[in-house]
Order: structure tokens, then C-alpha cells, then sequence
């Protein structure tokens, strides 16, 4: 006569654990993890059944597309820049921030390297084709403006910047098509096209800043346990094991080797004139 009351309080507590399977996520992404965040949803999807719907741009961008759409289960921007204007503006759940991986800056210019760039001043010469991303709403052009700003090469470096993209995918698209003769960009973008980019590595001393790249659950979530489940895959052997695949780093101790002395993480605002 025992077994029914056992069975109801059963039942009971498997209603209370929120049905996730088949239900979709939605995550703002900047395109610095593009390739790799593709990846691992589809792994979680196979593996968890639950849909991860996608959004890339700049991390600026993404954010503004969250606020306006006032939705979004996650927020995945390129660098700690945007995740700390995400917090400031309440607009993810502060104690849900992660750190995925970490970006190098570098330069990455076209595979035969037709201009033969060797460093940073390099790209001040004459007849040097530069693009960068907007720093206004992309994080690997925030990191371009630190970069000439901290080394004294915005006078020399500026006028040759010829176009100001919208995203890191677009700026590891531009110099893949030779739109231009270089970026300042991501070690990482070699890795995504290594048949058209060639990634020239800046020198220790002349990074100011290593990125990381957070993620965070929104405070639009609908299914906030759906979305620490994705966080929770990112975080594990398979996340970084994809992660990796795609020329990522995942330690910090592993992207300190590129840079000792370099900040981690931190914030940067660019000066007025950019």
C-alpha cells in the first residue's frame, strides 16, 4: 500500500526539474570564438538535445541587440571589455562569468605576405594598406587602437588604415581577400584560414593586454538552467578540446608564455580622435 504515496511523491519531483530537451537557447556572440562556439553547439545539441539559435557580430553590437531585444539566454563577448559594460548595465548575472579562452593579439596579414610586414612599425610605412575594426563596438579593434596607442605609433600607423570593419570575423575576412595589405587582429585568425592568413607575432613588450573571453548567463534568460548546462560544456574536456582544435588558448598560464608581463583581462576605453 506504500508504493503509490512513493510513486506520486516520484512524480512530484520529476515535474520540479525544468524540462529542457528540445527547448532553444539564444546566445549574443562577438565573432572572435566564431568557428569554435559553431562547433560546440552543435556537439551540445547532439549530446544534450537542446538548440543553441546563434547571434554574431562585434561584442558591442551583440550587446546592443540584447538590450534592444530586451531576450537572449547568454552573452559571449570577445573580450572582459564588454562583459564589464554587460555588468554595469545589468544585463547578464554578474556571479555567472566564466572565462572560455584567451586571444593574443597580433598582425595577420595575407599568406604570401606581399608587402613582407616583419612587426608593428612596419605598418606605418608608405603604400601599407592597414584595416582594423571599429573600436567603437568591436573588441579586437578596441585592442588595435591600445596597441598603436600604447607603443606611440598612432601619428605614424593612423593615416594608413583604410577601412574600420564591423566585427573579427570581417577583419579576418578582409585581410584573407587582400582588401588590405594587414590587420591588427588575433593570433587566432591564422588558425581559422591558414591556407590565406599568416599571423606575424608582435613582440611580449608590445601587447599591453592578453584577452579573455567571458561568458555570462543574461538576465533575460528563460532557462537559466539550460544555459549554465551550455556554460558548463564549454568549460569541459570536449568545449576545450574544440577550443583548441581552432588554435584557442584555454589556460592562463598557457597565453602568459606570449606575453609575461601583459594585463589579463581589465578594461580599455579609446581615446576620443579614434
Amino acid at each position: 500500500m506504500r508504493i503509490v504515496p512513493i510513486l506520486v511523491i516520484f512524480f512530484l519531483l520529476l515535474s520540479s526539474i525544468p524540462s529542457i530537451a528540445g527547448k532553444t537557447l539564444i546566445a549574443f556572440v562577438g565573432s572572435a570564438s566564431m568557428p569554435a562556439t559553431k562547433e560546440v553547439a552543435v556537439l551540445f545539441e547532439k549530446e544534450r538535445g537542446i538548440h543553441v539559435e546563434l547571434h554574431f557580430g562585434g561584442s558591442g553590437s551583440m550587446l546592443s541587440q540584447m538590450s534592444l531585444s530586451r531576450r537572449g539566454d547568454i552573452y559571449f563577448p570577445g573580450s572582459p571589455d564588454y562583459m564589464a559594460k554587460a555588468i554595469e548595465r545589468s544585463m547578464v548575472q554578474p556571479d555567472s562569468v566564466r572565462e572560455i579562452a584567451y586571444l593574443i593579439p597580433a598582425i595577420n596579414v595575407p599568406r604570401l605576405n606581399p608587402k613582407s610586414i616583419e612587426g608593428l612599425r612596419d605598418l606605418g610605412r608608405q603604400g601599407v594598406r592597414l584595416g582594423i575594426a571599429n573600436p567603437r563596438s568591436v573588441c579586437v579593434g578596441l585592442y588595435a587602437v591600445e596597441i598603436l596607442e600604447k607603443n606611440g605609433l598612432k601619428e605614424r600607423v593612423k593615416p594608413n588604415i583604410k577601412t574600420y570593419v564591423e566585427s573579427c570575423s570581417r577583419t579576418a575576412s578582409i585581410v584573407a581577400l587582400k582588401n588590405v595589405d594587414a590587420v591588427i587582429g588575433w593570433r587566432v585568425f591564422g588558425h581559422w584560414n591558414p591556407k590565406r592568413i599568416l599571423t606575424i607575432a608582435l613582440k611580449p613588450d608590445e601587447i599591453p593586454r592578453i584577452a579573455s573571453i567571458p561568458i555570462a548567463i543574461s538576465t533575460f534568460s528563460q532557462n537559466h538552467w539550460g544555459a549554465q548546462r551550455f556554460i558548463n560544456f564549454l568549460e569541459s574536456d570536449a568545449g576545450k578540446r574544440i577550443f583548441r582544435k581552432w588554435g584557442y588558448i584555454v589556460t592562463e598560464a598557457e597565453a602568459r608564455r606570449f606575453a609575461p608581463n601583459s594585463e589579463i583581462g581589465g578594461r580599455y576605453e579609446p581615446p576620443p580622435d579614434w
